[in-house]
């Protein structure tokens, strides 16, 4: 665990819900996206959880996911207490799950700092991401304010919320620093331009750190319903009836996203600049492009053998997959399905999930 005088206890919460549909047929509902080995022999939750223990105990990192995904989260995470596992029992966005492990936090530390990750993105030159990370941690307990890491954009993405800054207040900080004007939803191209044009804007991240008291002080001001449930739920921790509430109330409570319920009308909103390289992982393409390729700009992940083919992704968990005069697809085989797209299609994946839904052809999800 980090701890010095000044920055005390630091937790971490590792958001792990996601259904990541468009990584099917390799993500499916008991095992998504996150629990996917796309790099390495590391799942992505694998490479969070360590990018965290690296510098904090590993008793003070919690990961929140949903029921479905009981058996192969605790595979993946020997080393994390059972107890720090929590499980949803409905997804409702990023407020009520970072409410919820914020209430965890509170009955051991209320003036403990936690940084709020996502599972399933790529994150590389790990030192510098720490140092951003406990930058921020440092921001959050001076300023009594709520940090988010701003991207550096290199491109005028329009995947992607923005946030705009104000004055910078780094000082001698090596990671610059900014209090936060606004969040701003995914821009057009357009858009993207003028903000790249004019400076000032990062891309969103939805990595987040802040004391827990000043966080949840701003779930009771901006969401005093969900505050007063999460109050009813942390009051059963560590009993017999604890499951049955969480149930009951969880269910109930409103779907809402951090940006929307909190960070969009908060005041007290600070930046640490991220320049380490990172990407979501919103398609088999993003993937692609962060994979090492040979000559001919192909890779994957298992058994591939490419003929007359260039620029192009497979994946396979069982069984050698052959691609002969294809350029610019993606063929992911995995179990009892196979996709085939091209690259510029990789976003419509999601529409093939919801059309076998619609279709009820549930064992192919």
């Amino acid at each position: 665990m980090f701890k010095n005088e000044t920055m005390g206890k630091m937790y971490c919460l590792i958001m792990a819900g996601g259904s990541g549909t468009r990584f099917w047929p390799s993500s499916r509902t008991a095992k998504p996206k996150q629990y996917l080995n796309l790099f390495g022999n590391e799942s992505l939750l694998q490479s969070t959880v360590r990018r965290f223990e690296n510098f904090m105990d590993r008793q003070h990192i919690y990961i929140v996911s949903s029921q479905s995904q009981k058996k192969v989260l605790e595979e993946q995470t020997p080393g994390i207490p059972r107890r720090n596992l929590i499980y949803e029992p409905v997804g409702k966005n990023t407020l009520p799950c970072i409410g919820l492990a914020a209430m965890f936090a509170e009955k051991e530390d209320p003036e403990g700092v936690m940084v709020v990750s996502p599972s399933d993105h790529l994150i590389r030159n790990e030192e510098l991401f720490r140092d951003t990370v406990l930058a921020g941690a440092k921001t959050a307990r001076e300023q009594n304010g709520i940090v988010t890491i701003g991207i550096t954009p290199s491109y005028p993405a329009t995947g992607y919320g923005y946030i705009q800054v104000e004055k910078e207040m780094s000082g001698g900080e090596k990671i610059r620093q900014f209090k936060v004007k606004q969040f701003v939803e995914k821009p057009d191209l357009d858009t993207a331009k003028s903000y790249l044009g004019q400076g000032g804007f990062f891309w969103n991240s939805g990595l987040f750190i802040f004391k827990v008291s000043v966080f949840l002080d701003a779930v009771k001001k901006f969401a005093p319903s969900l505050y007063h449930d999460l109050k009813k739920i942390q009051a059963e921790l560590g009993k017999s009836s604890y499951e049955q509430t969480l149930d009951t109330i969880y269910r109930a409570v409103e779907s809402i996203s951090v940006d929307y319920g909190i960070m969009e009308h908060a005041q007290n909103i600070f930046l640490v600049e991220g320049n380490f390289e990172w990407n979501d992982l919103g398609s088999w393409e993003s993937v692609y492009l962060f994979s090492e390729k040979d000559k001919k700009g192909n890779t994957g992940v298992g058994e591939a053998t490419f003929l007359d083919s260039e620029n192009s992704y497979v994946f396979s968990d069982d069984g050698l997959v052959a691609l002969i005069g294809l350029d610019d697809v993606i063929v992911v085989r995995d179990g009892n399905a196979t996709l085939v797209c091209r690259r510029d299609k990789a976003e419509d994946v999601k529409k093939i999930v919801e059309q076998l839904k619609a279709e009820r052809k549930d064992r192919f999800l």
